[in-house]
């Protein structure tokens, strides 16, 4: 196990290019089965949630090379329509296999998927959206079982804009015979990522980005050389450490209007920021006011994977902070661990009151999930003191060279092996 030793006080400067997003490579990789080609990726981040699906890919047949930052899969001896297990309860993105998988074998196998604990997460939406493609669906024992003797498109209605139903679905339905349309589904940048991929490999994707999207079903899928678009969340994270400790940054890779929430509350904080083509540079002299109100909504609302970092900020910004989470029912694991740092936190249910203190301390915190890890080391970065932020397996599911960029932008912070 390893944790970050991290002395705080330090602003922030410098400039940082982002990865390619996290949650775009994931269901990219998983329609790379959708072709007996070769499909290469580019700028795929070295993190553990990337990791455990190239593993998935390995296991079901799929032959992957590593170059630099690109991954180069070669499906066409895929065999294996069983998803491991041992794998998919490290992941939740694994449940994007089932889409790809029943597309390339008319049938899947698989556990239920992984990954942090921020609330129950049911893939319920995924099943029925592929009940209505035709899918026989059997669970038993732990497992899912699918079967489909022929895909066929359908009218499908979300009763929730859920991100991964979406993708889920459209990964089935590009080579279903006929036409899908999926109405309120999810408008996240990286469904529009996936259309342009799912398209340069010949399908027939139309309307991501809004609330319908037609896909109309093609026989078959060529390879494709893509390069997806960069990570917000990581972007967004950089910016939030920046503004709370103050300092320069510039961050290169994510368009302004795929974080607009975040950079309208970072500016109503008091941040200067000026944004042109897929620049933003922010400067903040650390003197934040706090915000009224952030209440997390799907895109372009104020995504769920900020709160965290976003509440450790506020817990330094003069005033105060209600924060409403309406995706994930357990998402303030890390509100504990930063009351161990001096914040002033009150929650709720899914509401979190941040009274904003003058300064926080260095403590010894466990990261808890992903995005809670984060704020955690957001607000380490921010605290007086010498801070202790423990088992970062869960950071090394989303962040690649955290420490190594943090470092470049003056913080002090290393990694050691317990």
């Amino acid at each position: 196990m390893d944790k970050f030793i991290i002395d705080g006080g330090e602003k922030l400067y410098g400039k940082v290019r982002v990865h390619s997003a996290k949650n775009t490579v994931l269901p990219l990789l998983a329609a790379s089965v959708l072709t007996d080609e070769q499909v290469k990726i580019h700028g795929v981040p070295a993190i553990n949630d990337v990791e455990n699906m190239l593993h998935i890919l390995s296991e079901v047949g799929c032959v992957i090379k590593r170059q630099k930052d690109c991954a180069v899969i070669d499906s066409s001896n895929a065999v294996s329509h069983e998803i491991p297990t041992r794998l998919t309860k490290e992941l939740r993105s694994s449940v994007f296999m089932l889409g790809s998988v029943l597309t390339r074998f008319r049938r899947a196998k698989i556990s239920y998927p992984g990954g942090c604990d921020i609330g129950l997460r049911p893939i319920d939406l995924h099943l029925s959206g592929l009940k209505k493609l035709g899918v026989e669906i059997v669970e038993k024992d732990g497992y899912i079982h699918c079967s489909a003797e022929r895909l066929q498109g359908a009218e499908i209605l979300l009763d929730f804009p859920s991100v991964g139903a979406t993708e889920n679905i459209i990964l089935a339905a590009v080579k279903a015979a006929g036409i899908t349309v999926i109405r309120n589904a999810a408008k996240e940048p990286e469904i529009s990522d996936l259309q342009r991929f799912l398209n340069a490999m010949g399908a027939k994707v139309r309307g991501a980005g809004g609330g319908t999207i037609v896909v109309e079903g093609v026989e078959r899928l060529h390879g494709v050389d893509y390069t997806p678009i960069g990570d917000r969340i990581e972007a967004g994270t950089y910016l939030i450490a920046a503004a709370s400790c103050g300092g320069e940054m510039e961050i290169e890779g994510v368009p302004a209007e795929n974080i607009a929430a975040l950079l309208h509350k970072l500016r109503e904080n008091g941040c200067k920021i000026h944004t042109k083509n897929d620049k933003i540079e922010l400067y903040s002299d650390g003197k934040l006011k706090s915000v009224n109100l952030v209440e997390t909504m799907p895109f372009p609302g104020f995504p769920t994977d900020l709160q965290a970092q976003y509440s450790a900020l506020s817990a330094t910004a003069k005033g105060a902070t209600l924060v409403v989470e309406n995706l994930f029912e357990t998402r303030y694991r890390y509100a504990a661990e930063l009351k161990r740092m001096g914040a002033d936190i009150t929650v709720r249910g899914r509401a979190a009151f941040i009274r904003g203190v003058e300064k926080l301390h260095g403590a010894s915190v466990t990261a808890g999930d992903l995005r809670g890890g984060a704020a955690l080391v957001v607000a380490a970065l921010r605290a007086e003191g010498q801070s202790s932020v423990m088992d970062l397996s869960h950071i090394d599911r989303g962040y690649a060279e955290f420490e190594g960029t943090l470092r470049n932008l003056g913080a002090k912070i290393k990694r050691v092996r317990i």
